[in-house]
């Protein structure tokens, strides 16, 4: 699979690069943080909110809606699965990683099941220091890396468990956390308890 640069400009069509914005300290922090052997992802770091990176995103970018800053690390290699919120998600680079992107917009609905075609997936790379916006409509999940950490920006809430479930449109049999609407793999949604409708290999970089 070819791998272009966040900077490339088909990028656009998933997201942009920010600019403007000191995330240094964000990214110090990172640096203490141990690696684990798979992926883990913590919503929200108390150390991580501290800070005028914090204030800055919270009453700029998100406008003064509530946020949440935490971060996703480990090794990585696969796909797995495909996530959307109602929302832009901010990832920051405190390694240099790459992310699997698609668009909402190809996500197919046929008798009552959804499916995406891993064949709409695009790969970019992201070097350490680098920060960029997922729109809403842009499909994603873990990056891949040996070792990546990325901080990861949402509105508070966010990817954290239901409190309850009760699925009203179609859409909602997809809907797996908190502002998180899941199509997994068949390598990893039976695992996870995920709603399974990716066709196609489970992209590998």
């Amino acid at each position: 699979m070819e791998i272009k640069s966040v900077m490339d400009a088909s990028f656009l069509q998933y997201g942009k690069v920010l600019d403007g914005y000191d995330f240094s300290e964000l990214i110090g922090k990172m640096e203490s943080v141990s690696l684990p052997k798979d992926v883990v992802y913590v919503p929200s770091v108390p150390e991580l909110e501290e800070g005028r990176a914090f204030i800055e995103l919270q009453t700029m970018f998100f406008g003064g809606l509530p946020i949440q800053i935490g971060y996703c690390i480990g090794y990585n290699s696969l796909l797995n699965a495909v996530e959307y919120h109602r929302s832009s998600e901010i990832n920051i680079a405190a390694t240099d990683l790459s992310v699997l992107v698609g668009d909402q917009r190809d996500i197919c609905l046929d008798s009552g099941n959804y499916s995406f075609d891993s064949k709409n997936i695009k790969a970019f790379s992201v070097k350490k220091g680098q920060a960029f916006e997922f729109y809403a409509t842009t499909l994603h999940f873990a990056p891949c890396g040996e070792g990546f950490k990325a901080v990861v920006v949402l509105p508070r809430g966010t990817n954290t468990p239901l409190e309850a479930k009760t699925e009203i449109s179609t859409e909602d049999k997809l809907l797996y956390a908190k502002n998180k609407w899941l199509i997994g793999h068949g390598d990893w949604a039976p695992k996870n308890n995920a709603y399974q409708g990716i066709i196609g290999g489970n992209v590998e970089i």
